[in-house]
C-alpha cells in the first residue's frame, strides 16, 4: 500500500490562496498508482495537486494512497482514512467497482465525497447521497453523445464493446440511448482483458460498419494495439479517456483520425483551460490528460467550497460545494439536482500537434448543458 502526503504550500496564484481556512483541510485521494490503470490516476493526481500547490496555503493536508484497483484495499484505505487520518473530504477513485464499494458507506457516515473521475449510474440515481458530489461525470454522458455522433456520421451497424463492470454496463447503455441504427454485435469483456484477438474475430464477420469500444487504460492501448495489427478495416469510435493523452503515445499512429467525445479538451478557448494546460505542461512536460483536468477542477471545487465554509459545518459547506464557484477548465459547469455536472460534451479528433505529439482536437459539440438521465431517480 502506497502512502503519500502533501502539505500543499508552494506556487500561490489561484482564487483560494487569498483565503484563510476557518480550520485546516484534510483531503484523502484513494486513486490507481499501479498496474494498468495506474496512467489514469496518475493523471488525476498530478492534476489535482497542481491546484492545491497553486494555492500556496499550509491549512490544506491531502494523504494519497494506491488502491491498485482493488475494491478490497479501497474499502480498507477509506476505512483508514476516515477513522485514523480523520480527513474531512475523500476523492480519487478511478474505477466505478471500487466507487460502489467505498462511497455509500463514506457518505452514510457523514463524510464528503467528491468524485473526479467514477460516476455509476446508482450514485446518480437511487442511491444519491447530499454528500456525494461528482465534478467529472455521469458515467455515461460521452457514450451518449457518441451514439448521437455515430448518428450524424451515418453508421447503420455499429459493433460495441466495454469491460463487465458498472462503468462498463453504463457505458454501452448510455451509447445505445441515443444512437438510432442496428447493433452489429454487443460483448463484455473481461475486466483487465489483454489478447482481443477473439473480439477482433466477431468484428471482422459482423459486417459492422463502425466499432465503438469503451476500454480504459491499458484495455484500450492492447485493443488497438492488437486491432491495427489484424488489418480489419472498419473505423473505430471511442470514448474521450480511451482516445487520451496518457493512452496515445501507447497507441501510436494507430490513433490518428479517430473520433471521441469528452467534456473537456487541451484546446479548449477560456481563460481557465489555457492558464492549467500551460502550468502542468510547465510543472509535468506533458500535455494534460481528461484525468489531470478532472484532478484539477476537483481541487478547485473543493478550495471554492474550502474558502466560503467550515469544513465541519456540513450544510454550510455542502451549500458552498453545490454553488460551484470556481472557473473550471472545461468553460460552463454547474451541478443538477442528484449533484451531477450539467455541461457541453464535444465531439473531438485525434490530430499531430505542431510539435509532432497526438493530442485531441475539439471538432464539434454533441451536446450542451446536457444532463445525465438517472437525475429523476434521485430523491435529493
Amino acid at each position: 500500500m502506497k502512502k503519500i502526503t502533501a502539505i500543499a504550500a508552494l506556487l500561490g496564484v489561484s482564487l483560494a490562496s487569498t483565503a484563510a481556512f476557518a480550520e485546516p483541510l484534510k483531503i484523502g485521494m484513494i486513486t490507481t498508482l499501479s498496474g494498468g490503470g495506474s496512467g489514469l490516476g496518475i493523471g488525476a493526481r498530478d492534476g489535482f495537486m497542481l491546484a492545491i500547490e497553486e494555492t500556496g496555503n499550509k491549512d490544506i493536508e491531502v494523504v494519497i494512497e494506491d488502491d491498485a484497483m482493488k475494491p478490497d484495499l479501497a474499502v480498507q484505505i477509506a476505512d483508514k482514512m476516515i477513522q485514523s487520518d480523520k480527513v474531512d473530504v475523500l476523492t480519487g477513485i478511478i474505477w466505478s467497482n471500487l466507487a460502489m464499494a467505498v462511497v455509500p458507506g463514506a457518505v452514510n457516515q457523514g463524510l464528503f465525497y467528491v468524485s473526479l473521475n467514477a460516476g455509476p449510474s446508482a450514485l446518480a440515481g437511487k442511491l444519491c447521497n447530499e454528500n456525494y458530489f461528482n465534478a467529472a461525470w455521469q458515467n455515461d454522458n460521452l457514450h451518449e453523445a457518441m451514439g448521437k455522433h455515430a448518428n450524424t456520421s451515418g453508421y447503420k451497424k455499429t459493433f460495441i464493446l466495454a469491460p463487465n463492470y458498472p462503468a462498463g454496463t453504463d457505458a454501452l447503455t448510455g451509447f445505445k440511448r441515443f444512437y438510432e441504427g442496428e447493433l452489429a454485435g454487443e460483448l463484455y469483456t473481461k475486466l483487465g482483458q489483454s489478447d482481443y484477438a477473439s473480439e477482433i474475430a466477431q468484428i471482422r464477420a459482423s459486417g459492422a460498419d463502425a466499432v465503438y469500444f469503451f476500454l480504459p487504460g491499458g484495455m484500450g492501448i492492447a485493443f488497438m494495439k492488437q486491432y491495427a495489427q489484424s488489418a480489419v478495416d472498419i473505423p473505430v469510435m471511442a470514448p474521450g479517456f480511451a482516445m487520451d493523452q496518457d493512452v496515445l503515445g501507447a497507441i501510436g499512429e494507430s490513433a490518428l483520425g479517430v473520433f471521441n467525445t469528452a467534456q473537456w479538451s487541451p484546446d479548449l478557448d477560456n481563460d481557465a483551460n489555457k492558464a492549467f494546460v500551460e502550468a502542468f505542461k510547465a510543472k509535468y512536460g506533458r500535455i494534460p490528460s481528461i484525468f489531470a483536468s478532472q484532478g484539477y477542477d476537483t481541487a478547485k471545487l473543493i478550495l471554492s467550497a474550502a474558502a466560503k465554509a467550515d469544513v465541519k459545518d456540513k450544510d454550510a459547506f455542502r451549500a458552498a460545494l453545490k454553488a460551484a464557484d470556481f472557473a473550471s477548465t472545461r468553460g460552463d459547469f454547474r451541478f443538477g439536482s442528484n449533484n451531477h455536472p450539467i455541461q457541453d460534451i464535444y465531439v473531438r479528433k485525434v490530430v499531430k500537434s505542431d510539435d509532432g505529439d497526438l493530442t485531441n482536437e475539439v471538432v464539434g459539440v454533441a451536446f450542451e448543458d446536457h444532463q445525465d438521465a438517472y437525475a429523476k431517480d434521485c430523491k435529493l
